[in-house]
């Protein structure tokens, strides 16, 4: 039986943080998408992201929102609505993975971030 897109359960594809720190430079055409809220992205998110909610997701997906030929790796706090995302994203015919262990594992790394100006409207 089929998982629903949404359920964060389920094993999908899956990077290290160190993994994707090494490529970020290397792989232009690499699209991290955080599906965090535009708050928890304003916190802190890994360079180079951008912010697409998980509630907004499915309803985004394509031109001119999101390219079908760039590899995707979609990222959340801890793992779970990034299931979800990839999940969605692979039923669409991207290739997509979710970074192993969200932003903990990131922050776990002491990787760089990048943050949000306060005040700064998304």
């Amino acid at each position: 039986m089929e998982l629903p897109w949404w359920l964060p359960f389920g094993r999908v594809p899956e990077i290290a943080a160190s993994e994707l720190w090494e490529i970020l430079g290397h792989l232009p055409s690499l699209l991290v998408l955080d599906v965090r809220t535009p708050a928890e992205f304003a916190g802190g998110h890994v360079p180079g992201a951008v912010n697409l909610p998980l509630t907004s997701l499915a309803s985004r997906l394509g031109p001119p929102f999101l390219d079908p030929a760039r590899r995707v790796v979609a990222v959340c706090l801890t793992g779970h609505r990034s299931v979800a995302a990839v999940r969605l994203l692979c039923r669409r015919s991207f290739q997509a993975s979710q970074l192993a262990g969200g932003m903990m594992a990131w922050r776990a790394e002491r990787l760089p971030e990048e943050r949000m100006p306060r005040g700064t409207r998304l």
